[in-house]
């Protein structure tokens, strides 16, 4: 699950973001609309957190922009305009969830999750494959009834492989749903999350690598 966070108050953009991505949420930020415009041009995310009042282009314009594309986030509109009228107004724009500043973060958090999930294209709550139960809601990961105490990167990496499964996910694909935008592409993150996350899930292995094309969920996958 991939966010952009439109917010032109830097400080809580920030604040914002750095609490998603503790939650496992690969996180952008734009802080004006004609910014975040071009982010959605060339990212594909699921959920869009969006301050109504923008410099560059106004939210309201920007979320209409959102509701008119073919394969569109869900839209989060946050703003200081808590009233009912304006609620409602929100929502007509196109908006699939509408929550006044100043807000708790845990509830954010389940808003945002909760948007994920109405996406039309949402996979089922609980991902199953290879003996792996996974519930990115709950947070929990399990393998043949054995818990797994993954951490928030290892357990995005499980995650996205589960939805990619029975296909591959290249490094590069798992920088950019898993990190973000500033993750180096030249790094070795991706195989340092993968070598922990493998050691965690235990024998027999089930992420098999193929040189050059990437990494799946396997039944049983040779040694890498």
């Amino acid at each position: 699950m991939r966010i952009l966070v439109v917010e032109d108050d830097g400080a809580l953009a920030e604040v914002v973001a750095e609490g998603l991505r503790d939650q496992g949420m690969p996180v952008d930020l734009a802080h004006d609309g004609l910014v975040a415009a071009a982010n959605l041009d060339v990212t594909a995310y699921d959920v869009v957190v969006l301050d109504r009042d923008l410099p560059g282009l106004h939210g309201d314009v920007l979320c209409q922009m959102i509701t008119e594309r073919a394969d569109r986030p869900m839209v989060l509109m946050l703003t200081a305009a808590g009233a009912p009228g304006d609620r409602v107004s929100g929502l007509t724009l196109g908006a699939d969830d509408y929550l006044a500043k100043p807000f708790h973060f845990p509830e954010l958090v389940l808003r945002i999750r909760a948007l994920a999930r109405r996406r039309p294209d949402a996979r089922p709550r609980t991902l199953r494959a290879a003996g792996i139960e996974l519930d990115p809601v709950r947070r929990t990961a399990v393998r043949d009834g054995r818990h797994l105490a993954l951490s928030v990167k290892e357990f995005a990496v499980l995650e996205a492989l589960l939805r990619a499964h029975p296909g591959f996910l290249s490094a590069e694909d798992l920088l950019e749903r898993v990190w973000d935008e500033h993750a180096d592409p030249f790094t070795n993150t991706v195989t340092v999350t993968v070598g922990r996350l493998r050691r965690k899930l235990g024998e027999p292995p089930i992420i098999a690598t193929t040189p050059g094309v990437g990494y799946r969920i396997v039944r049983s996958a040779p040694s890498p």
